[in-house]
C-alpha cells in the first residue's frame, strides 16, 4: 500500500522534496538549473587529417552506413573531393542507388547547392567538404537542414 498524503483544509497537497525541486528547476543546494536549450543536432562536422588512402578508410564506414539508413531518402554528397568516385563508391560496397553526387557550377556555389538540397527534404543527410565554415555559412545549413528535416555534415580534410 503507497502512502497518500491527505490534503489539509483549503491547501493542495505538499510536494515531495525532490517533486518540488523539479518544479521549480533547482538543485538541493538552491542553485538554479537553466532550462536545457534546443539540443543544435542539425550540423555536425568531422576533421580528418593524414593520407588520402587512411582518411578514406575512415569514412568508408561512416558513408555506408548513412547510406543503409532506414530513412529512404538520398544521401547527398556536395561536391566531394575527387578521390571519392563513383568508382570507389562502387569498390567499397555503398548502397549507390541511395547516394546522390551534386557537383557544384560555376553559377552555383557549393553552400547554395547544399542549401536547396536540405530545404528540399529529399535527402536525409547533405555532405559537404567545406575547409572552412564562418558564422553565417554555420546558420545557412541549420537553417536550411531544420526546414527540410535533415542533417547537414561537413567533411573537412586536411
Amino acid at each position: 500500500m503507497q502512502y497518500q498524503p491527505q490534503p489539509t483544509a483549503g491547501k493542495p497537497p505538499q510536494l515531495s522534496l525532490f517533486e518540488g525541486l523539479i518544479a521549480h528547476r533547482r538543485t538541493p543546494f538552491g542553485d538554479v538549473i537553466p532550462a536545457p536549450k534546443p539540443a543544435d543536432d542539425r550540423l555536425s562536422e568531422i576533421t580528418l587529417s593524414g593520407s588520402g588512402d587512411h582518411c578514406r578508410l575512415l569514412l568508408a564506414p561512416i558513408l555506408r552506413d548513412l547510406s543503409e539508413a532506414a530513412d529512404t531518402r538520398w544521401l547527398t554528397l556536395i561536391a566531394p573531393p575527387p578521390a571519392l568516385s563513383q568508382s570507389w563508391l562502387r569498390e567499397t560496397g555503398f548502397n549507390r542507388d541511395r547516394i546522390l553526387l551534386l557537383q557544384a557550377r560555376e553559377t552555383q556555389g557549393a553552400l547554395e547547392l547544399a542549401c536547396k538540397a536540405l530545404v528540399s527534404g529529399c535527402s536525409h543527410t547533405v555532405i559537404t567538404w567545406f575547409p572552412r565554415l564562418d558564422k553565417a555559412s554555420r546558420l545557412k545549413l541549420r537553417v536550411a537542414a531544420a526546414q527540410g528535416n535533415a542533417q547537414s555534415l561537413n567533411i573537412r580534410l586536411g
